[in-house]
């Protein structure tokens, strides 16, 4: 049995050989527009910035992202972007704290991790 186990394996491991990326390295991502549904385009930047303006722009780049890609609805997207724009307005009053429990209460009642 292990006389014909071993070509077996054998074959098996050149079949494999052949699916590996050539030596140029990874081939490149596709634009946005080739891009797969559910896949975040190579162009996507997560916004930078500090304290709670940072935190809320981050937050509404992935939830605008999930929207784009089909990972949630208009419908949440919009519920989640109210919830945003309220910690947004919390912020811009110089409401730090405030403005940040903003954003992780409504990641976590939307499921998103803190």
């Amino acid at each position: 049995m292990r006389a014909i186990a071993l070509p077996v394996v054998a074959l098996a491991f050149a079949a494999l050989a052949g699916c590996q990326t050539p030596s140029g390295g990874t081939p490149p991502a596709p634009s946005p527009e080739q891009a797969a549904t559910g896949v975040t385009p190579n162009t996507f930047r997560m916004p930078t910035g500090s304290g709670c303006s940072g935190e809320v722009e981050r937050f509404q780049a992935v939830i605008d992202n999930d929207l784009a890609t089909g990972h949630t609805t208009k419908g949440v997207h919009t519920r989640v972007s109210s919830d945003i724009s309220t910690a947004r307005s919390t912020c811009a009053a110089g409401n730090e704290g405030g403005a940040i429990a903003q954003i992780r209460s409504t990641k976590a009642k939307f499921g998103y991790p803190g």
